[in-house]
């Protein structure tokens, strides 16, 4: 199912979608696969498969220090790209999360290609702006892949509006200002911004990211949001679970509890 369809889906049940975020490789491959397939299978609509990058400007603490065990593990492009396979074999809808070196380094085109036959249906690109992006909208339209770039609560109405023009699939609203992780609260920046897409373009589905971690804030971002984006918080349970089992069991609980969040929210 394209993310596309997700989102419709969702849409006509009068809920929000559960996006999952996991790195690719962490702790191994094995590892990852089975931490992603136990997500989806808990109730997350979308996996957000991340490439583990060295300089990830982004990521808070906890998806840098998975990134980095990754890494360390000796993931791969080629492994996510596996990885990816594996989870959209599994059923899931799958999109990928990079920073753009790594896409460069492998070949535009043939990256749009390998990432499309792996099974993935989009691309979350957050260090990429369309401004710069002719290149990789070229390659996603000949290999069918959805682009989803990012908008703040600093970006300005025109930046809003042509990002939005360069979108498919969904826009991701980073709901606050600095690096990622689960917050004790939700950012009330969040349903402004949302308000502004919005005006700007009714139809295209918003995820709203940074800073949930349970299911009471996944239902109060759900009320304005069409998806939910959570990672930090689904990395910190399998990070803190003292074995492999464990970390399943607590994986799977947090997600059938956020699961649970964005289908009360509206």
């Amino acid at each position: 199912m394209s993310i596309s369809e997700t989102f419709a889906k969702a849409k006509s049940e009068d809920r929000a979608v559960l996006i999952g975020c996991m790195p690719a490789g962490f702790p191994t491959v094995d590892h990852s696969i089975e931490q992603m397939i136990a997500m989806h299978e808990a109730g997350c609509d979308v996996i957000e498969v991340e490439l583990p990058y060295s300089d990830p400007v982004m990521d808070g603490p906890v998806i840098q220090k998975a990134s980095d065990i990754a890494l360390a593990n000796g993931v791969r492009t080629r492994d996510t790209l596996k990885i990816i396979e594996a989870v959209a074999s599994a059923g899931a809808t799958v999109v990928l999360m990079t920073y753009w070196n790594p896409i460069e380094k492998y070949g535009v085109d043939a990256f749009a290609r390998d990432l499309a036959a792996a099974g993935a249906t989009g691309l979350i690109t957050p260090d990429l702006i369309p401004d710069e992006a002719a290149e990789w909208i070229a390659a996603s339209d000949r290999h069918r892949i959805d682009r989803t770039f990012l908008v703040a609560p600093s970006s300005t109405d025109e930046r809003i509006r042509m990002t939005l023009e360069n979108c498919r699939g969904f826009v991701y609203a980073t709901a606050l200002m600095g690096v990622t992780g689960a917050r004790t609260s939700v950012s009330s920046q969040a349903p402004d911004l949302v308000a502004r897409i919005r005006a700007v373009d009714p139809e295209l589905p918003i995820g709203v990211g940074l800073g949930v971690g349970n299911g009471r804030q996944a239902a109060e971002v759900a009320a304005f949001a069409d998806g939910v984006i959570v990672g930090s918080a689904l990395i910190r349970s399998v990070l803190e679970a003292p074995d492999r089992a464990t970390a399943l069991t607590d994986l799977r609980a947090l997600s059938a509890e956020l699961a649970d969040g964005v289908r009360t929210g509206r």
